[in-house]
């Protein structure tokens, strides 16, 4: 239907339709735009939607009836305008390759553009940010919206992954012609990648590394210098090479991988490419059709495939020379189709991942984000987690075979409402029953966990009733099938039941959060109670253990100033025995009597020889309770602190002779 409104506006031939909307990602308005702007205004895409309805509505329209209605319904300047004929007269023959011609819109309804808004999947090393922003905006807001969520300064980041290679920071993202879901990555040449997160840091040393990848295009003469950490795979780097050279995955052509790498999914670091700067180059890879006729080659310029995973039923059928009518889904091309799932997967959650990427490859990135994992996860996740946090399981079953599939996956399944709204209260799992064994393998979960009902239910449909949509709803003893939804039916049903499933989910949830908030809050008094109990006890015991510190500290200070006491008196009497007599006057020799004051005004007194040496002085005022180290001794007048003098020396030396009276004074 695309391909058709695009023929229908442009008149231009279908090879080359199908090319410039995959240049565009298929999508419709941006072709358009992309192939008349500089004639006739560019097409606004709430207009041509309406032009689109009214297409859907009344039937396919001829060629100037369409152009007249999508001309119609845009809203803009018409430079250079028709002159006045019938609206059904026949397009001339000698129009251009852009035939669409807008027609004066005073009689028209004009349709109030809304602003387009852009989705960009941003990569950066092990980070993946999704930026959404007007079609109005620039690259360079864009940088600004990653500075805060990557911490990355804009003068150090390079944005890279546009179709139309580098763009300065002032460019207007609607002159890009961007498709509605872009990818983009990030280059800081000037920032070296960190190691502290705990998943590098438990990581080999080679996968630490950051390896430069010199790529050469070899149609553009054009070298690329790109840093990889060793984690990236080789499937990674040649997607981003996509990004650069405009070359599909599939339609690349390397040289210089070595013969290790001979898996995509293998690692930078276990590919056995030279560390730290590995030289490769890579071209187009020329396709049958090409092969046939040399003077037809394509430059990689010309056509530019989006990626590998948008146009392949288009892009197969205009490379290898397939019949219109199996195009547009009138042949049988389940044949060349991979199989969204393995036949003898070894884990579901493979078969999964499988799935995923084959449904992203047929029908688009825009589609429910499918459960990775077994039956078993998906029910626990969904039934068994918080009241409030539970949703409904959908269990999406697929079957090539049935003719409903394409459209029921086109048209409903990545619907973007539907898609919201499942991805909002639907935990969303999905199984290909095309193949028998896969069949019987999904049988054999659902008697399991839903029992034998549910099971015998799913044999009852034929394969042209499939695919099949059933809402399971989890209780509290078992799990119950709320609606089981087949492939003739169209979105707006589709949401109806949904939203029923919804309705009663959200009764039967409501229920569930009462009573565990009621259950909640009787176990929060519980733990409040043992809390409260368990302190109480804290800070008995606390007092307990600092009552018995304390006293342990009083008995510890008691016994180290008792030692301190018997170790003074130990050496108070040792001093004093250690004396010599006190003299007499009979002896005929110089006596010196001392007449000493302690701090408390008691007097100390004494004999001594003049002869007689300060120490002996010292060690009598020691025995007497003044040690040396504590107290100093002074004269009245003049004032002379004895305790400086040279001990070996006499009284008589010290002038202390035949009599003196001195005083104890304490150290400070």
């Amino acid at each position: 239907m695309i391909l058709a409104d695009f023929q229908a506006c442009t008149g231009i031939d279908i090879a080359e339709a199908i090319a410039l909307l995959e240049l565009n990602n298929w999508d419709l308005v941006a072709a358009i735009n992309g192939v008349i702007p500089q004639e006739n205004g560019i097409l606004q895409s709430s207009s041509f939607a309406s032009a689109a309805s009214q297409a859907n509505l009344y039937g396919p329209l001829n060629q100037s009836e369409a152009a007249e209605a999508a001309a119609a319904a845009a809203v803009g300047p018409t430079p250079n305008p028709p002159s006045t004929s019938s609206s059904s007269s026949p397009p001339s023959s000698s129009a251009s390759g852009s035939a669409f011609c807008p027609i004066l819109q005073s009689s028209r309804h004009i349709v109030e553009r809304q602003p387009r808004m852009l989705n960009f999947r941003v990569e950066y090393r092990q980070r993946t940010t999704e930026v959404v922003v007007e079609e109005a905006s620039t690259v360079g807001e864009i940088k600004h919206i990653l500075v805060t969520e990557l911490g990355v300064p804009v003068s150090k980041m390079q944005l890279k992954g546009w179709k139309s290679g580098d763009v300065p920071d002032s460019t207007v993202l609607r002159s890009l012609h961007l498709p509605k879901n872009n990818s983009l990555y990030v280059l800081t040449p000037d920032i070296a990648p960190t190691a502290s997160t705990s998943q590098n840091s438990a990581l080999p040393d080679s996968l630490n590394q950051n390896y430069l990848l010199v790529i050469s295009h070899r149609e553009t003469q054009k070298e690329y210098s790109l840093n990889f950490p060793g984690t990236r795979t080789i499937q990674e780097v040649k997607r981003n090479v996509s990004d650069l050279t405009n070359i599909p995955v599939r339609h690349q052509q390397w040289e210089g991988w070595p013969a290790s790498a001979s898996d995509d999914s293998m690692t930078l670091a276990n590919s056995g490419i030279t560390y730290p700067c590995h030289h490769l180059s890579v071209c187009r890879r020329s396709s049958p059709a090409n092969a046939q006729d040399p003077t037809e080659e394509v430059s990689c310029a010309d056509v530019h495939m989006i990626s590998d995973s948008e146009g392949d039923d288009f892009e197969d059928a205009s490379e290898f020379g397939v019949d219109d009518s199996e195009m547009f889904g009138m042949g049988s091309s389940t044949s060349r189709k991979s199989p969204l799932m393995p036949e003898n997967s070894e884990n579901e959650g493979d078969a999964l991942l499988h799935f995923t990427a084959e449904f992203s490859t047929r029908y688009g990135e825009v589609h429910p984000m499918f459960f990775i994992g077994s039956l078993e996860a998906a029910s626990q996740e969904a039934f068994y987690g918080k009241a409030r946090e539970r949703k409904l399981l959908a269990i999406y079953l697929h079957n090539d075979e049935s003719v409903l599939s394409n459209v029921f996956c086109s048209q409903m399944m990545c619907a973007d409402s539907i898609v919201a709204y499942l991805s909002q209260n639907f935990i969303t799992w999905a199984w290909d029953v095309t193949k028998e064994a896969n069949k019987a393998r999904l049988l054999t979960m659902c008697t399991r966990h839903f029992g034998s009902v549910v099971a015998q239910t799913i044999r009852t449909y034929k394969t042209d009733q499939f695919p099949l949509l059933l809402i399971v709803m989890g209780k509290r003893t078992s799990n119950e099938v709320l609606n089981v939804i087949q492939g003739n039916t169209t979105v707006d049903e589709l949401m109806m039941r949904l939203m029923g499933a919804q309705e009663i989910f959200t009764a039967q949830q409501q229920e569930d959060i009462k009573d565990e908030d009621e259950r909640e809050a009787r176990e929060m008094v519980k733990r409040e109670q043992d809390e409260a109990y368990r302190l109480s006890l804290e800070a008995d015991r606390k007092k307990r253990e600092a009552q018995e510190k304390e006293e342990a500290e009083q008995v510890r200070q008691e016994q180290m100033r008792k030692e301190q006491e018997d170790e003074k008196e130990a050496i108070r009497l040792s001093l004093e025995q250690a004396l010599p007599p006190e003299p007499t006057q009979e002896k005929g020799e110089p006596i010196s009597k001392l007449r000493i004051r302690t701090p408390s005004g008691e007097f100390l007194e004494r004999r001594f020889l003049g002869s007689c040496k300060l120490q002996v002085l010292f060690d009598f005022v020691a025995s007497k309770g003044y040690p040396f180290e504590e107290f100093k001794l002074l004269t009245t007048f003049p004032r002379k602190n004895i305790t400086q003098l040279d001990p070996g020396s006499t009284l008589l030396d010290a002038k202390l002779f035949p009599q003196e009276t001195l005083f104890l004074e304490a150290r400070e």
